[in-house]
């Protein structure tokens, strides 16, 4: 339960944040209306690419991701430069009602584009909810969507507060406070785009870089504290706004009126400030609770002869994760596992990738879960790179044996360093 509740927080806060201050800066009726256009266009494309991706394999989300996040920095930066008055295309100014609408259109470009970066994951989750053989009516499945629930109003609740008191406050503050999110969302964006590129081989893997992709892909979450603690100072202003006697009235009913929609703005402040609270406590607290306990299973035995690793079949014949230790040069110690996928197939690979680094995949209830993001490996792709897929190692089969040359081993054994 509580792990979906941490994962939706962990995957959607971020767009939630951005979308409310967006539609707080949105300004007139037409404004938020664009918006709210480009809003359902994302949602009900990411609705149909999570159908494609469920059910069929027309689409590689690896590329389709990594290209969303380029439209969307894309749209963030034009966003930014059109709040600023810093974007004034020329062929605008010959249709003034264009150039008018011009930064409505790129604020539900923006929208569309993050959503659909967003919901693909969220709506996949209830598809994890059942295993195969299992019923929906079951306490489990109950527990796995309480959790997902929580997680969903979490988020709503945060953004909608947040977005009353944005709209309280004047334009030109939350206009500050959303082009900072935007920058440190677009540094956060970028990071996935490098990432996915080193993965792919596309750019060469450069040490330097390469460590410090890693270091941020481990630290991703601090990108999200950051957009939270940027996020809190509106609510934290129109509170203390709220609490100053500045306003003037004509009558006991026009006071009445002021005080009462000042001790809602104070409710709305409180709201945000809960919805993070819950939000850190999950990404935190439970989150750690969740990751404590889950060690990896020990190396099993195998045998050494020359150049070659030899695992006799039998052993890995029962479809769980088996897990080998080898002692590369310069006494690195390195982990790879073995898993058979199917009758004629088995997936062998390092106990690494090109996201999380060694920190290792666990089996639980039949899945493969990385152990730092906790993703659910599809076991069927193991054995092929991309993703958080463990990095493949080849192998053949001969005289009753699985033969994996320790010279492919030698080739990556600074990923454990």
């Amino acid at each position: 339960m509580l792990k979906y509740l941490v994962q939706v927080v962990q995957y959607l806060l971020t767009t939630g944040i951005l979308a409310a201050l967006v539609f707080a800066r949105g300004g007139e009726d037409r404004g938020k209306k664009r918006a709210l256009a480009g809003c359902l266009a994302g949602a009900g494309a990411a609705l149909i690419l999570s159908i494609l991706l469920r059910t069929t394999n027309l689409i590689h989300r690896g590329f389709f991701t990594a290209w969303t996040l380029v439209f969307a920095v894309l749209f963030g930066i034009l966003y930014i430069l059109s709040q600023w008055n810093l974007l004034k295309p020329k062929f605008l100014k010959k249709i003034p009602a264009l150039e008018k609408a011009f930064p409505d259109v790129i604020a539900a470009l923006l929208l569309g584009v993050l959503l659909l970066y967003a919901l693909p994951t969220i709506f996949l989750y209830p598809a994890e909810f059942v295993l195969a053989g299992q019923s929906v009516i079951s306490t489990d499945f109950l527990f796995k969507l309480i959790g997902y629930l929580a997680g969903l109003t979490v988020v709503a609740v945060a953004s909608v507060a947040l977005y009353k008191t944005g709209g309280a406050l004047s334009p030109s503050l939350v206009k500050i406070v959303l082009t900072a999110a935007l920058l440190i969302n677009i540094g956060n964006q970028l990071i996935a785009i490098v990432q996915f590129l080193l993965a792919r081989r596309i750019i060469p893997m450069i040490r330097w870089l390469f460590r410090l992709i890693i270091v941020a892909v481990n630290y991703n979450v601090v990108f999200l504290y950051s957009l939270m603690a940027l996020a809190l100072l509106p609510p934290v202003v129109l509170f203390i706004n709220s609490l100053r006697s500045r306003y003037t009235w004509k009558n006991p009913a026009e006071h009445r009126k002021l005080r009462a929609a000042r001790r809602i703005n104070r409710r709305w402040c409180f709201t945000v400030a809960l919805g993070f609270g819950v939000s850190v406590f999950s990404l935190t607290f439970i989150k750690a609770s969740l990751e404590r306990g889950v060690e990896l299973s020990p190396a099993e035995p195998m045998t050494i002869a020359g150049a070659e690793i030899l695992i006799p079949i039998e052993r890995i014949e029962d479809g769980h994760l088996h897990r080998f230790n080898y002692t590369a040069a310069d006494a690195i110690e390195m982990r790879f596992i073995v898993i058979k996928k199917n009758a004629a197939a088995y997936g062998v690979g390092l106990d690494a990738c090109d996201i999380c680094g060694p920190t290792g995949y666990y089996e639980r209830k039949d899945e493969v879960i990385c152990k730092l993001c906790d993703v659910v490996m599809n076991i069927s792709t193991i054995g092929f790179r991309g993703g958080c897929n463990p990095v493949p190692l080849a192998y053949t089969l001969r005289g009753g044996n699985m033969v994996i040359d320790t010279e492919d081993l030698e080739k990556e054994r600074n990923r454990f360093k």
